[in-house]
């Protein structure tokens, strides 16, 4: 059974980076998948953030995530890893990690439970 854990701090304050970190149990983040990061804000959809492949290529959505998003991962570990710069209020959100699979278009097999980072001061 695949399993994803996110971990890291609940509250970070305003101009501060977020780090989050996804365990990964029962598959090896070197599997021909894309391990990604959603996060879905209070009231609002899910957001893609970005993922990195099996290959270790990363990709980062489009919007404004790619200049304040860093992916990464620890293959020893078995871990990877969202740091997201300078937070403001809006990025308050549930984080979640997660695997998306590609058959035709992506699609997420399995999610962390998420985790609520509250950015305030």
């Amino acid at each position: 059974q695949v399993q994803l854990q996110e971990s890291g701090p609940g509250l970070v304050k305003p101009s501060q980076t977020l780090s989050l970190t996804c365990t990964v149990s029962g598959d090896s983040v070197t599997t021909n998948y894309y391990w990604s990061w959603i996060r879905q804000p209070p009231g609002k959809g899910l957001e893609w953030m970005g993922a990195i492949a099996y290959s270790g290529n990363i990709y980062y959505s489009p919007s404004f995530f790619k200049s304040r998003t860093s992916i990464s991962r620890d293959t020893s570990k078995n871990q990877f890893t969202l740091q997201l710069s300078s937070v403001t209020p809006e990025d308050t959100a549930v984080y979640y990690c997660a695997r998306v699979y590609y058959s035709g278009g992506y699609s997420v097999d399995y999610w962390g439970k998420g985790t609520l980072v509250t950015v305030s001061s």
